[in-house]
């Protein structure tokens, strides 16, 4: 694991303004999660196929083009990119 070093004439105030930096962020990033499952899902629900099943036909020719099915990848890779994102942050640790 990496380990970032930052030096300040006030250390506490430093932590604090990046904790609070990191926590907005994660909110952030946990509201992305929400509204990108919610969309998912209606495209699970309008298609009566999960996302997983979904992107092997698409991937296999198996399904013919719709607009909808390019929003579907995008927002499945933007579902893993933001997942990504919060395991990212919710790992950092501040050490002493």
């Amino acid at each position: 694991m990496a380990e970032l070093k930052l030096r300040s004439k006030d250390p506490d105030f430093l932590r604090r303004i990046i904790q609070s930096a990191l926590s907005s962020r994660l909110q952030s990033v946990t509201a992305g999660i929400k509204i990108t499952e919610e969309r998912i899902h209606e495209f699970e629900t309008k298609y009566q196929l999960s996302t997983e099943e979904f992107i092997t036909q698409f991937n296999n020719d198996e399904l013919s083009h719709n607009f909808d099915f390019d929003e579907w990848i995008g927002e499945a890779r933007m579902l893993a990119h933001l997942q990504q994102t919060k395991k990212s942050i919710e790992e950092i640790d501040f050490v002493d």
